[in-house]
């Protein structure tokens, strides 16, 4: 009794392969676009939580005329010549203008380790690794525009109202407060995306995703 070997034949192998080519092409953008959401995401819900840290932690102190300084912020910064992009969240409460590691910045929930990052350790397991945006996504810019255009940072105070250009503040007189909306736009590989931030009220939300 002869015995018979089974195997594919051309015409099945090259149907399994058209097959995988064609999931490959409706897959891969998919992914692409996700990681393009998930930066977005991330980032809108920090700004968020920036805020949130605002209306908790009312930093408002009338024996120092320097306390604008100590808004809860969130600050962008480029490495390397503006290639190597990360964030902080703080709040300056000693009015020097940095935000300290271990007393003003705040504190991932989900690894409880400080947000605060700098150019010269950066990313060595000590601070978060969500705020390192260029490792984790790839980010390679960050840009502000509207009220907020020429800076780097966003400030909120204990309302939860934007605030810009306080971080030199010597007069408290909510001069700082945003009354048109700030964009900050940031540079993908798979394609640009910003997020809007409202004056008054400071709600946030991805540009094209309002209702999210």
């Amino acid at each position: 009794m002869s015995k018979q070997n089974k195997a594919f034949t051309l015409l099945e192998a090259v149907m399994v392969i058209v097959l995988i080519g064609i999931l490959a092409t409706v897959a891969i953008p998919r992914l692409q676009t996700d990681t393009t959401q998930d930066a977005a995401n991330q980032i809108l819900s920090d700004i968020r939580y920036t805020q949130h840290l605002a209306l908790t932690d009312d930093v408002t102190n009338p024996n120092n005329s320097n306390w604008q300084r100590a808004f809860w912020s969130m600050r962008f910064t480029g490495c390397n010549g503006g290639t190597n992009w990360f964030y902080i969240i703080g709040s300056d409460k000693s009015y020097e203008g940095n935000i300290d590691v271990n007393t003003e910045a705040a504190i991932d929930p989900l690894s409880g380790k400080p947000m605060r990052g700098d150019c010269i350790s950066g990313n060595d397991g000590t601070k978060s690794s969500k705020i390192f945006i260029t490792d984790k996504f790839g980010i390679s810019n960050v840009t502000f525009s509207g009220s907020c255009e020429n800076a780097q940072h966003i400030g909120f105070d204990r309302l939860g109202r934007p605030h810009q250009g306080f971080t030199a503040s010597t007069l408290p007189n909510y001069a700082s407060v945003l009354h048109t909306p700030c964009t900050i736009t940031f540079a993908h590989p798979n394609g640009n995306f910003s997020i809007n931030i409202e004056p008054e009220t400071g709600y946030a939300y991805i540009v094209g995703q309002e209702d999210q």
